[in-house]
């Protein structure tokens, strides 16, 4: 885990006074590290009693069609292209901005499927 509150200094190096120390509210979780294989989610409470949905593994991929505007279910086949990380092609992560080869053909991811729980694409081609 790692603290993601305000730096003790300021951007000139000049020293912040603090008036609490850190909260729990302020520690950042591990990344989900979202995965082709077959659909994994996890549950987490967050701050105010709520909810968020991490992906860890999914093999359907919601893909839209820009020239007609239709959308359909489609599945995912692999990682072409992460220009986040040549890896994570290699390891089928997937991650907004990347590149998948499903179904119905080559689509970019437009959602964070690590914090939003959902795979879902624009067609390429």
């Amino acid at each position: 885990m790692q603290y993601q509150g305000k730096s003790r200094r300021t951007a000139t190096g000049g020293k912040r006074t603090s008036f609490r120390g850190k909260l729990k509210c302020h520690i950042g979780r591990e990344a989900a590290d979202p995965h082709v294989a077959d659909t994994k989610r996890k549950s987490i409470k967050t701050r105010g009693g709520n909810r968020k949905v991490k992906l860890l593994q999914c093999n359907t991929v919601n893909v839209t069609d820009p020239a007609t505007g239709k959308t359909t279910v489609a599945s995912i086949e692999n990682v072409i292209e992460n220009k986040a990380s040549v890896n994570y092609v290699r390891r089928n992560i997937l991650s907004k901005g990347s590149v998948i080869q499903t179904s119905v053909g080559n689509a970019k991811i437009t959602s964070r499927p690590g914090q939003d729980g959902v795979v879902n694409a624009v067609l390429t081609e």
